[in-house]
């Protein structure tokens, strides 16, 4: 490595943050930039381990030690190549992915790990800067046409790994703009959607085709695909989200988190209308949501609860609790969770650092009304989780008396997604699906029980992180290329790449 003993002369870092009081007044990214001394401290405490953990630790195997050692010669080039071979999209992973590539640090036994995401942030940000990101286009096209479907992560990563091998490639997207989960999903605060344009704007330049308001098995017919291309991948996500069937459900107030944080990025789409000309939705919502001067209740402890956090501080709230059913994660590793994997640690978010009251171990039994149809309180109790064998929550009895009511005027219900929408494209094709209900496709080929049809993503999978849709989608060209071709595909697998542990 560049410096051997840079682990031992500087602790981790990360970059600062504009006040809370300052960044609650817009939606815009509020992380700065490290300084390029502060950059090359950071990657200089990468250290010459002798098996990098970080490489299993990332779903899509970026190769982390070498682009560290390029970032710390001033390398730029260098640094992009290394990290674009494996990963077509740094600019997403670097803000959202939760960096399981960090838990996996052979440092972090002992010491913080290192700033692997934010690293990787800098590496992209900075090649855009200098003219690094450039269109690439095939030499030969294979006269093969594949027919993408959604263009959330996964979508896109597919779509472009087809594009490199010559393939003529499409994507549909049922939504006005593409980006899916990206763009409607994660609030503008952690990704601003400029970042997605600017992707999407490189990946046309090298000529895949977008497709907007093509809702697969709506407006355009399964059928036509199916005769007009050569291949098809699914990568629409897991988008049924949990409900919380208790009484007084019905009420006005109660939504899916999805629902609110969809609203609020069409708001800002609006707000910024410049950029998206000829795309925003002249009635954005039949019902307006806002948390201005409300209190507000978020259900489930996750990263898009913490979104609702962070959106309605922004909105205004009076006030903000975000609980959930698990007990409170423990701040350190435990037996149940030993280096390297991947640890279910207490996760205090910037959304959090906004103001948020945080409850645990709390059950959900009824919706309380106003009599006129409208959310005025919850009703929650607390319980007490019994451990199983491995010491792991197995099971939970409420405790008496502790049974009461939360005033409230909103609820949002972020529990997670059960699996993608069955109606319309996955019941014309007549997919056949796994037992949590995901369309089941081969765990090596990604393909479903139709012969030319693919599934990649959390739609095949079930709801998991960014990172492993860029690495479904990476791998499911693979297997489509191959295909299409009849031999063994161009495209890389994570299995395949040499540089993994080179």
């Amino acid at each position: 490595m560049g410096k051997p003993t840079g682990f031992l002369e500087y602790t981790r870092a990360l970059p600062s943050k504009k006040a809370v009081k300052d960044r609650l007044q817009h939606y815009n990214e509020f992380v700065e930039k490290f300084s390029d001394e502060e950059l090359n401290q950071q990657s200089a405490r990468c250290m010459n381990c002798g098996v990098p953990f970080c490489h299993s630790g990332c779903p899509l195997g970026n190769v982390i030690p070498e682009f560290n050692d390029a970032v710390y010669k001033k390398n730029w080039m260098e640094a992009y190549e290394i990290l674009s071979a494996t990963n077509n999209f740094p600019e997403f992973t670097g803000r959202i992915c939760p960096a399981p590539c960090e838990s996996a640090c052979v440092l972090g036994i002992n010491q913080p790990p290192v700033t692997i995401e934010e690293i990787e942030k800098h590496i992209i940000e900075i090649a855009f800067e200098r003219g690094y990101v450039k269109p690439q286009t095939p030499n030969i096209r294979s006269g093969k046409k594949v027919a993408v479907v959604g263009s959330g992560p996964a979508g896109l990563a597919a779509a472009t790994q087809l594009n490199y091998a010559g393939h003529n490639v499409t994507v549909f997207e049922r939504d006005d703009q593409p980006g899916g989960l990206l763009r409607y999903g994660i609030p503008d605060f952690k990704l601003e959607k400029w970042v997605i344009d600017r992707r999407v704007e490189l990946m046309k330049d090298e000529g895949v085709q977008f497709l907007c308001n093509a809702n697969v098995g709506v407006n355009i017919h399964v059928n036509d695909l199916l005769r007009e291309y050569h291949a098809i991948v699914l990568a629409g996500g897991s988008t049924v989200p949990r409900d919380l069937p208790v009484p007084g459900r019905e009420l006005k107030g109660v939504y899916f988190a999805m629902q609110y944080l969809k609203q609020q990025n069409k708001r800002n789409a609006a707000l910024n209308a410049t950029a998206y000309a000829g795309h925003v939705e002249s009635n954005l919502l039949e019902q307006p949501v806002n948390a201005k001067g409300k209190k507000v209740i978020v259900i489930g402890g996750g990263d898009t609860g913490s979104d609702c956090v962070g959106t309605a501080n922004r909105q205004g709230a009076r006030s903000v609790t975000q609980f959930e059913l698990m007990p409170m994660p423990p701040t350190e590793r435990t037996e149940q969770m030993p280096w390297p994997g991947y640890p279910m640690l207490l996760k205090t978010t910037t959304s959090h650092e906004e103001g948020a009251d945080r409850l645990w171990s709390i059950v959900t039994k009824a919706f309380i009304g106003d009599g006129q149809g409208n959310l005025k309180a919850v009703r929650i109790a607390e319980v007490k989780w019994t451990a199983s064998g491995d010491g792991r929550p197995a099971g939970f009895e409420e405790v008496p008396g502790t049974e009461r009511e939360l005033e409230c005027e909103l609820v949002f219900l972020a529990m997670g997604f059960l699996h993608p929408q069955k109606e319309g494209m996955i019941q014309s094709l007549d997919l056949a699906l796994d037992d949590r209900g995901n369309v089941l496709a081969g765990v090596q080929t990604y393909q479903t029980n139709m012969h030319k049809v693919f599934a990649a993503g959390d739609m095949r999978r079930g709801q998991s992180l960014v990172v492993w849709a860029i690495s479904e989608g990476r791998e499911c060209a693979s297997s489509v290329d191959e295909f299409l071709t009849g031999r063994p595909s161009i495209l890389e697998r994570k299995d395949k790449n040499i540089l993994s542990f080179g």
